[in-house]
């Protein structure tokens, strides 16, 4: 199996990165600069001069984009457009690092995390450009899409326990009553998902136990 991690820089692109390498996946990094990544390849190109062909030898592709301000923001859904609109009609799946703020609170999927959570001004743009990239994700009936929200509380420096719950679109709440993962445990799920996985065209979720 190849893989592909595009911003694989970044903490969580890093921590995928890791983990496919140790299971011996043979990954590749796309990065903008120096490869900061433990894959052992590397293409060294802005995530929007990506070509199609770049593409063509992996099994899988993982969008690990991520922005946090709001005139960086928009490449979130951006990116999630360009990378799906190169692997249309392939059978390379893509996988996007998600958000959580777009997952149900109710059964009948009417109401949104965000919708109900007072979230701080300055998260606002984050919240809604990931759900802009799961909107933008579900009008694509030719790409192998999956898209994986973490819970409510995604810690970049957690700790790894390879102990988690998958669950769907709902926001799923631990024993302890908890929405909380990892980068690390992400990181597990995420290429458990690209390894066994079968949840083409489908939003996932993941929480700790």
């Amino acid at each position: 199996m190849k893989i592909a991690v595009v911003c694989a820089n970044g903490k969580a692109g890093q921590l995928i990165v890791k983990e496919a390498v140790n299971r011996g996946i043979d990954v590749t990094a796309f990065v903008r600069g120096e490869n900061k990544s433990a894959a052992p390849n590397a293409v060294i190109k802005d995530l929007f001069e990506i070509t199609k062909d770049d593409l063509a030898p992996f099994d899988a592709v993982i969008d690990a984009a991520g922005a946090w301000t709001p005139d960086t923001v928009h490449i979130v859904p951006d990116a999630v457009k360009y990378l799906a609109d190169l692997l249309r009609g392939t059978d390379t799946r893509l996988l996007v690092v998600g958000g959580a703020g777009s997952l149900f609170v109710d059964k009948e999927h009417s109401k949104t995390v965000f919708d109900v959570t007072p979230f701080p001004e300055a998260a606002i743009p984050v919240v809604k450009a990931h759900q802009a990239a799961l909107d933008e994700l579900r009008k694509y009936d030719d790409v192998k899409w999956t898209y994986i929200s973490p819970a409510g509380d995604f810690q970049a420096d957690g700790e790894r326990t390879g102990k988690f719950i998958l669950a769907g679109e709902e926001l799923t709440l631990n024993s302890n009553g908890e929405s909380i993962i990892s980068y690390a445990d992400y990181a597990i799920a995420m290429v458990d998902e690209i390894e066994k996985g079968a949840h083409i065209r489908q939003r996932i979720s993941v929480v700790r136990e």
